[in-house]
Parts: structure tokens; C-alpha cells; sequence
């Protein structure tokens, strides 16, 4: 279960900015503000989507809509990592 807060918010930033997000740097942006991604609570993820993204977001030339950046939020609030998502389920086939 290591991890999947993290995969799972690199995911819906991806599919919120309609391409892939530059996942190695989030991870470093992460680290940088003294988060372990690979145990990233949902208290951080939620901090970090509210108040960093956009900032590391302009530095990469990408942005997110305000009703994107607020569906993003809300997903990352329901997110339960306990629970496989249906991508998940589908790769172990």
C-alpha cells in the first residue's frame, strides 16, 4: 500500500491536465517540502494541492483550471488507498 496516495495523485493531475504531469519532479517537489512521497497522508496531499501545485505547476508550463484544481481536491479527500482502484484490479489480469 506504500506509495499509492502518491501514484494516485500523479494520476488525476495527469488526467485533469489532459496529459502527463512531470512525475519525477513532483516527487522531488515533494521531498523538497520535507514529504515522503512514499508515505504521503492525505492531510499532505490535500496541503500540498491547495498551496504548492500551482506554483509547481507554472514552473513547468502547465496549469489547471479552477474547476479541475477543485475536482482534484475532492478526489484526493475520498481517496481511500485501502481500496484498489479499477485500474488496479485490471493490471493484475
Amino acid at each position: 500500500m506504500r506509495r499509492r496516495r502518491f501514484d494516485f495523485l500523479y494520476e488525476e493531475l495527469s488526467v485533469r491536465l489532459g496529459r502527463l504531469a512531470p512525475r519525477y519532479a513532483l516527487w522531488l517537489r515533494l521531498r523538497e517540502r520535507g514529504v515522503d512521497p512514499d508515505s504521503l497522508s492525505r492531510a499532505e496531499a490535500l496541503r500540498f494541492s491547495s498551496e504548492e501545485l500551482p506554483h509547481f505547476l507554472a514552473e513547468h508550463g502547465l496549469a489547471l483550471e479552477p474547476r479541475a484544481a477543485r475536482s482534484l481536491a475532492r478526489a484526493i479527500a475520498r481517496h481511500d488507498p485501502r481500496v484498489r482502484t479499477p485500474a488496479e484490479w485490471a493490471s493484475r489480469f
